[in-house]
Order: C-alpha cells, then structure tokens, then sequence
C-alpha cells in the first residue's frame, strides 16, 4: 500500500457545464453511459492501492453522494481504506471566497490527523487514468518538494481554454501556473495533480489563507515556484477536460472510436462504477445501431447512429439518434429526430419531431423535461 492519501478536488469558480451543473456536480456527470466523472480518479488512486480517499463537495452533493454510497465498488479495502466525503459548510455567498484552499483550511483538522506521509491531489473534472503509486515514488527519488502531472498538447489555442498551464525549464521543472489565454497551441496543460509532503500541503494552505481569501491551490503553488522545487511529469494517454458544455460533449463522443478509448481504458487497469442489475439491452427488429456505445438496459427500435447512449434509454420506433450523448432514463419517441443533443436524465422528447442543432454549438434538452 503506497505510503500516500488521496484528495479528489472540486472545479474551480472558473468552470461552469452550462444546463448539466445545475442538477450535480461535475463529478456526478453521467459518462460515457455507465460511468460517472468521478470514477476515473477515485479508480486510479484504488488501482494504485491509494486506500485512504477524501472527495471533497462544494455544490449540489445529493446526485455524488448517492452513486459513491460506502466505496466498496472501488475495490478499497473495507478493513485498511476509506472513503469520506468532505464539504464546505461554511461557504460564502460571494462565490470568489468558495475556493478549495477554503475548503482545505475548513477540514484541516482531518487532512492533520491522516497518517500518511504523503498527499497527492487531483481534480474532479478531468477524465485519465494515472499509476499514482509510480508518480509518488518518482516524486520521492526526485527529491522535489511537489510533483506536478502536466499533458502536453498541440491544440491550446481552440482548447483547455479554462485550464492552468505549466511554462518548464529544460529540467522539467516548473517556473510558473498561468491560465490558457489561446495564445498558443503548443502548451503543456497542468492536470491539477499534485504530489507533495502532507506538512507541506498544510504549510501552504495556511499560508494561502493568511495571503488572501481568494487564494486558489494553484495560485499559491505558484507564488512559490522561485522558492520550492516543483517538477512537472509527463502524463501519456487519453486525457480530457469537462470545463464547459461542448468539452463534456465532446469527451463524450471522442471514446465511440475503438482506437481512442483503448488508450483510456485497459483491462490491467480497471475503471470501477456503481453497477445495477438492469438486463441487456434489446434491440429490436427495425432498428438500426451504427458507430455507439450502447449501455444495457436500453430498449432500441429505432436509428442511433455515432451518439452515446446510457442505461434504461428508450428509442422509439422510427426516432433517428445522432452524434447525441442520451443520458440515462431518456425517452426519445416515435419519428423523433434527435442530432447534435445531450438528452439528460429522464427526459422525454414525445411531442417534437426534430430537435437538431450544429455540432459546433450542440443543444440540451433539460432533466426530466419534456419536449
């Protein structure tokens, strides 16, 4: 067991998912079907024997809480590991103050009474898959004071446009955190993960506090990159942000290719989910399924083509379905044309027939609407 615990961290008051926020937070968003967001770190800290996982909650928790319930299907271990959830009780109306060093400072008395040497941090709005175990002992043999992951990527200027940067030396390590202004397109994008000594984290959350009430953890880190030795580490494989509405959609869409989605998931590595026992999906015999994933308990009659479609959905006969992501419960009725949309959950288009909009700009049809 790595000798580290774990924080899955909230997104920043610099990222909004229009429409999909408004009911859950990003953790809780529905994935490619059957998984959630947060899935993906809280897999890759169990899969690196990382047992003890706070998960902290500023917004909306009831939807997060639900699907995590006691931890037990992350495979941690029920005698040694642990799962907690975290909120920040006492947040400010002014949502300039609700920061996760806030969040930090007002749970400091549990993040002191972990055991563990070390913490690693890492965000709740991006989807990888990471051996944090390996990045701990990387960090350790380098002696640096913090580790950062970073991505490298050649399309900055039109992507990751709410993301932090990481401008490095030759040596790899970290001169400064800036934000993506689009001003370039090769850049490496920092995946808000960090490896540091658990005395350290806490030196720079009280530090961050005493500077200003708006401090982020990135700011201070920042603020300290002259005085601390900070690394970056490469990251490789899929990488993906949800920031906003059209990156959630288009993660979304992106792992319908079989080459793309082997880079995320693997079998050596598995991403753990709350499952249910929901039957296969029926496909029935006018329909039609081309180039999608499809979860099960669905009932298919008619066209889906290039889109996503979560669990329990229903596609009446004669509905057309493309490069959609239905979440799950969606009824989509007969003759119904649905292009370029993410359905959420429980909704019902009955009554329009076409509801179309651009892949530049893709639409929503609320939660538990009906159209």
């Amino acid at each position: 067991m790595a000798k580290a615990f774990g924080i899955v961290n909230t997104s920043g008051n610099h990222i909004w998912v229009e429409g999909l926020e408004n009911h859950r937070t990003i953790g809780a968003f529905s994935f490619l079907g059957r998984y959630r967001v947060i899935d993906f770190p809280i897999s890759n800290f169990s899969n690196s024997e990382i047992e003890q996982i706070k998960v902290f909650v500023r917004r909306k928790p009831r939807s997060l809480i639900d699907h995590l319930g006691t931890g037990r299907h992350y495979s941690i271990n029920s005698k040694r590991g642990k799962l907690q959830v975290l909120f920040s009780q006492n947040s400010s109306d002014n949502d300039i103050y609700n920061t996760d060093i806030a969040a930090f400072y007002e749970n400091i008395d549990c993040i002191e009474r972990t055991h563990e040497q070390y913490v690693i941090i890492t965000p709740n709005f991006m989807v990888f898959t990471q051996n944090f175990d390996t990045l701990l002992q990387t960090h350790i043999e380098s002696e640096a004071d913090i580790t950062m992951l970073y991505h490298s990527v050649d399309n900055a200027k039109e992507m990751y446009l709410n993301c932090d940067l990481l401008n490095l030396n030759k040596q790899k390590g970290v001169l400064s955190i800036e934000k993506n202004r689009g001003t370039a397109k090769n850049r490496n994008i920092s995946m808000d993960t960090y490896v540091m000594k658990k005395e350290l984290f806490i030196e720079l959350i009280k530090k961050a506090r005493k500077i200003s009430s708006m401090y982020t953890l990135a700011q201070v880190v920042n603020k300290e990159c002259e005085e601390l030795d900070i690394r970056g580490v490469a990251h490789r494989g899929y990488f993906a942000t949800i920031t906003d509405f059209k990156s959630y959609y288009d993660a979304n869409l992106s792992l319908i290719d079989g080459k793309t989605a082997a880079s995320l998931f693997d079998e050596d590595w598995p991403i753990y989910t709350r499952t249910n026992d929901s039957c296969p999906t029926q496909y029935f015999e006018d329909s039609s399924v081309k180039y999608s994933v499809v979860s099960n308990g669905c009932l298919i009659e008619g066209t889906v083509e290039n889109s996503v479609i979560g669990r329990g959905c229903v596609i009446k006969k004669g509905a057309v379905v493309k490069n959609s992501v239905i979440l799950p419960g969606a009824l989509i009725g007969e003759g119904a044309h649905i292009e370029n949309q993410v359905v959420d959950k429980r909704a019902k288009i009955i009554h329009a027939k076409e509801v179309v909009a651009a892949p530049e700009k893709p639409g929503y049809v609320r939660r538990e609407d009906t159209l």
